[in-house]
């Protein structure tokens, strides 16, 4: 591995990102992270979630562009299999744009997955690790797995 320095004692996971709307990002923002802004002004919205260790704050753009092409997508862990399944049942309720239904993918990292848009187009994605038994039973193709039945996906 690379020779790291010691770093700072982080204790908080800070990011910031622009946006369009600023009540369309918090009501979106707001569901996916289960609370409500500590802090809301014209200006922006700044979400805290102590047992996430989390600062997430929303910024207006000022009719600056936004450009998606720095940041890959933003995500949240879940427990297992099944909360990435009732995360989808919950963004399709909610009216989130759904980019991949849930799926349990096997190449670079395994995991269960479902992939969401925010209402500037950010990626979201929503995950939870494999367990011991789930990686066991890989297949041989590694080819996804589809979570929910066809006829959930056509409500995307």
């Amino acid at each position: 591995m690379l020779d790291i320095p010691p770093s700072p004692p982080a204790e908080e996971f800070h990011g910031s990102i622009r946006v369009n709307n600023l009540p369309d990002s918090v009501r979106f923002y707001a569901w996916l992270l289960n609370t409500w802004p500590k802090e809301w002004t014209h200006r922006y919205a700044t979400f805290i979630r102590s047992d996430m260790n989390l600062n997430f704050v929303l910024v207006v753009s000022d009719d600056k562009a936004l450009h998606h092409d720095t940041l890959y997508h933003l995500g949240i862990g879940v427990a297992d299999r099944d909360a990435v399944i009732e995360a989808y049942h919950q963004a399709v309720a909610f009216g989130a744009p759904i980019e991949k239904p849930p799926r349990t993918t096997w190449k670079g990292t395994p995991l269960h997955e479902l992939w969401l848009t925010d209402p500037d187009g950010t990626l979201i994605e929503v995950y939870a690790r494999l367990t011991d038994d789930e990686l066991a039973s890989k297949p041989a193709d590694e080819q996804p797995e589809f979570l929910v039945p066809e006829t959930d996906e056509a409500e995307i």
